[in-house]
């Protein structure tokens, strides 16, 4: 067996269910509602659904190719350019753009195709983070550096304190921006800043930015990797390979469709891997996917969805528990008081409530824990459900007299 696979850490829902098997059970008449998973509940476009539909027949009867069609590599370009206003033919569909099978899947073989083996090797990453970052360094051969997200430090990590001898063993760094957990979004200064540290000390940039469409200002969209490049005449993109995905944009979790674009020299080696890997994009999946990315009128209707259950859910918990509200992403981020998987059993046990310890979703460092002590509540059920699960929450914090915020 690998012996990498021996350093891999127990996936944060398998130690959640785990936490939950070994609480009281909740009261089964008591209606549960899940704050836990990032899987959206809206539902897909229809029109994506279609489109779906027409192109079984065709696309179930040819082996799809790692490049994907050019299609949707045109629709993803387009859609790129548009978004981060980079301008007509900034992105070239052919050598710059490569359809995956959802961020998730792209993110951890990026650093099986890039990381160089050696002992010393280090992959950097926030912390908290999403674990695919770290299982894929560790199966690369490589070590995690867990950059902290704190309050302290706006939740962005403060890559200046990352001592030069140490960026010099960074082969890798994941971005995530914006942030999941805490939702918070990297401001284009700092994203020139990590630009210029890669080319000081030699590493790639992967930056996830998955919830790049879920933002709660239509004025202020997040801005991206690609952008800050071209804004820095980087038009080669050098060191940079953007990842994003159809399921938060579109409600599209289940179709597994996403693509990364960036450097063309680094995307022509990632396509040699994936040649091997074997996971090109099923055909019909592809096409539907390039309606999904033409259309930008049902993500503006998605982005409402998500402010109308900030707005409602944000007055109920802001008098218990010390929470900001994200500029973007769909998650809440509050303070508990103490130990936050205790908090998380007992919503589980008295208010059937399912919401992720955020200790799950980081690593301790000689700076401390940044994840100890917080939540993640995921906000993607329906508005009713959101508010029935805050009032829960509510009145378990005045019943226990939890109260982190100051009232």
């Amino acid at each position: 067996m690998n012996p990498d696979l021996s350093r891999l850490h127990p996936y944060p829902f398998e130690r959640l269910a785990a936490l939950k098997a070994a609480a009281r059970a909740p009261d089964p008449t008591l209606a549960h509602v899940s704050l836990s998973i990032g899987e959206p509940q809206h539902a897909p476009p229809g029109f994506v659904i279609e489109a779906l539909t027409a192109a079984l027949p065709g696309g179930l009867g040819a082996y799809p190719v790692s490049r994907g069609l050019p299609r949707l590599r045109t629709a993803a370009a387009r859609w790129l350019e548009r978004r981060y206003r980079l301008g007509e033919g900034a992105v070239d569909p052919d050598t710059q753009v490569l359809p995956v099978n959802g961020t998730r899947e792209a993110l951890f073989a990026f650093a099986q195709a890039v990381v160089t083996r050696r002992e010393d090797a280090l992959v950097a990453m926030p912390n908290p983070f999403y674990q695919i970052y770290e299982g894929a360094a560790l199966l690369a051969g490589a070590t995690p550096l867990y950059l902290n997200c704190t309050e302290a430090n706006g939740f962005i990590p403060d890559f200046d304190r990352v001592p030069a001898e140490t960026w010099r063993r960074v082969q890798l760094l994941y971005l995530c921006s914006p942030g999941n957990p805490t939702g918070e979004v990297i401001p284009t200064e700092t994203l020139a800043r990590v630009l210029a540290l890669a080319d000081e000390h030699d590493f790639l940039i992967a930056a996830d930015e998955c919830y790049a469409d879920i933002y709660l200002d239509e004025a202020a969209p997040p801005p991206g990797l690609l952008e800050v490049c071209r804004q820095l005449g980087r038009e080669d993109y050098r060191r940079v390979v953007v990842f994003h995905s159809l399921s938060k944009r579109s409600n599209l979790p289940g179709l597994r469709s996403g693509f990364i674009a960036g450097d063309a020299e680094i995307l022509r080696e990632v396509a040699l891997y994936r040649t091997y890997h074997g996971c090109a994009v099923p055909n019909a999946t592809q096409l539907a996917s390039a309606e999904a990315w033409d259309d930008d009128a049902h993500v503006r209707d998605n982005r409402a969805r998500y402010r109308e259950k900030f707005d409602a859910v944000i007055p109920l918990l802001s008098p218990w528990l010390a929470l900001r509200r994200p500029p973007a992403g769909f998650y809440l981020w509050p303070q508990v008081a103490g130990d936050d998987t205790a908090v998380a059993a007992a919503l589980w046990s008295e208010c059937h409530l399912t919401v992720l310890p955020g200790s799950f979703l980081a690593r301790e460092t000689p700076d401390g824990h940044p994840g100890y002590g917080r939540l993640r509540l995921s906000l993607v059920a329906e508005t009713a459900a959101c508010l029935e699960a805050a009032g829960r929450i509510r009145d378990w914090c005045a019943h226990h007299r939890h109260r982190t915020a100051t009232a």
